[in-house]
């Protein structure tokens, strides 16, 4: 299927010049399987993937919010779409078997911590046995030669200390979204070193940050909360103004999976655990995000400190991501600033009814 916006220039990936023809030349053609497409993330990665000639199959419930970027876009005119559940194994061996897949990108996932309060049970399930679902169907696909599992930074024991926390740290998530997760890496670890680890198809983990740009519309988002209020002519209202995340724009992320699937399909030592974060001067909190947010958004946009009595989260969060700089070469392209513009960007588009699939191409060349 020929996509609309196909050509591409060079981007910038990793700190060197890397050559979207080169991308091209890899992932053209290729069978990529993206577990939770309908999501936020999925949606931009399938956007990329399609306009880098990829034969793209999703697996994943409908879209988690309405309006979603998923149909914004719209995806499923132009893509291999399965609506399934990641708990119905059945399901998702029948569409491996189908596709054939050489590339696996795990996003299906159950990622708010107020709701992994309120569902505990479907949280575990949906991101620990859903896991240990794709993994047995990986195990029983020799057609698959790379494998990604997209996790958090927040799947680490948490101590609220000042330094990042680097790959090596213990895992022990403290809600129960960040504990499954958690959960989720160790069966990572575990298939791969059990039934992965003869060359057949190497297996990394991604612990990313907190992501922002157009087209999320989740609840108990930071930016997604910014902009509903603006958008309605309210106050914003912040829960935890001294909260300190690692705040990235989505495409940061996106990119280093891309390139790790890449690079360990090639060759397996770079298989392993990465983190995947901003730099020091991006780790801001939630006050300072949401006052830069006004200030660039204009009309009169403002905010107050208010907290709900919500469940625990934590206050200080912080990736060491000096493994990807050294592995990779990699460092981010857009700093907050530009990030948290790109998100207004894309945001007052979509609320003057206009072309949201020209901008998301825009900013994927722009990146």
């Amino acid at each position: 299927m020929a996509v609309r916006g196909s050509s591409l220039e060079n981007l910038e990936i990793g700190g060197i010049m890397y050559n979207f023809d080169a991308c091209r030349a890899f992932y053209q053609g290729k069978r990529v399987l993206v577990t939770g497409h309908t999501g936020f993330k999925g949606s931009w990665l399938c956007r990329i993937l399609m306009l880098a000639g990829a034969s793209v199959t999703g697996y994943s419930l409908n879209p988690p919010t309405e309006p979603s970027l998923f149909r914004l876009l719209p995806l499923e005119e132009q893509m291999d779409s399965v609506i399934g559940d990641i708990r119905n194994r059945e399901l998702l061996r029948q569409v491996f078997e189908r596709v054939q897949p050489e590339l696996v990108i795990h996003l299906a996932a159950q990622p708010i911590v107020r709701e992994s309060y309120e569902n505990p049970v479907d949280t575990y399930e949906t991101n620990v046995m859903g896991t240990v679902n794709l993994l047995e169907c990986v195990r029983l696909s020799p057609c698959v030669r790379s494998v990604l599992n997209v996790t958090t930074d927040k799947v680490y024991e948490n101590r609220e200390w000042e330094y990042g926390y680097r790959e090596n740290d213990p895992l022990d998530g403290y809600d129960p979204y960040s504990n499954s997760k958690s959960c989720s890496e160790l069966v990572t670890h575990s298939y791969q070193k059990s039934f992965l680890s003869q060359g057949l198809c190497a297996v990394s983990t991604a612990r990313a940050g907190n992501v922002i740009g157009g087209g999320d519309f989740a609840r108990d988002r930071i930016i997604p909360d910014c902009i509903r209020a603006v958008a309605s002519g309210k106050e914003i209202i912040i829960r935890n103004p001294y909260a300190v995340r690692p705040f990235q724009h989505v495409l940061e992320p996106l990119f280093f999976y891309l390139e790790v699937m890449q690079k360990q399909a090639e060759d397996p030592s770079f298989q392993g655990y990465y983190n995947v974060g901003p730099d020091d001067r991006d780790c801001v909190t939630a006050g300072e995000l949401t006052e830069m947010f006004c200030r660039m958004w204009g009309e009169g946009a403002h905010w107050v400190s208010r907290h709900d009595g919500g469940p625990h989260e934590a206050s200080f969060l912080k990736l060491d991501c000096s493994r990807i700089k050294r592995v990779f070469g990699w460092k981010p392209r857009w700093h907050i600033e530009e990030a948290l513009e790109r998100t207004i960007e894309w945001s007052k588009v979509y609320l003057k009814g206009e072309d949201v699939c020209r901008i998301t191409d825009q900013q994927i060349r722009m990146y």
